[in-house]
């Protein structure tokens, strides 16, 4: 399972968007390409192939969950953390993440409950924020080295 921290609500930074929020995974792999690729042009050091798609397939299984699972995505956010890529997702449920077994008792193949998985398996930090205006923050940190 998920080395996972639920902590408390904390308020919600006001911090100007620069880039709407994304209604689908596509979108928010575009925002975190986007923002590794700046940082390693700003700091003039290669992007790691195999870390940037690690991270955008974190970033897609948040997406995707918040969208299945939480109501739609209701903040977004990703900052380049010295070598991590920091990818935050809010959506409108208070319900953890859960991992599924691939197999249902009668030893059928189950669809869906990978990603969760995925996420704790690829980020070095995972936590899970409740949100004082209710539902929750899901933040991953995957190292870009």
């Amino acid at each position: 399972m998920c080395d996972e921290h639920r902590t408390a609500a904390a308020p919600e930074p006001s911090v100007a968007r620069r880039r709407p929020r994304p209604c689908k995974p596509a979108d928010a792999r575009l925002a975190v390409e986007r923002a590794v690729s700046e940082r390693c042009r700003a700091t003039h050091t290669p992007c790691d192939a195999q870390a940037l798609s690690d991270a955008l397939l974190v970033t897609s299984e948040l997406a995707t969950n918040a969208i299945l699972h939480g109501g739609g995505i209701t903040d977004f956010r990703v900052t380049v953390e010295g070598r991590g890529v920091c990818v935050s997702v809010s959506d409108g449920s208070t319900a953890l993440p859960v991992a599924k077994e691939p197999v249902d008792p009668h030893g059928r193949w189950r669809p869906g409950g990978h990603g969760w998985p995925i996420v704790c398996r690829l980020a070095r930090d995972v936590r899970v924020t409740d949100l004082p205006s209710g539902g929750k923050c899901i933040t991953a940190v995957v190292p870009l080295s």
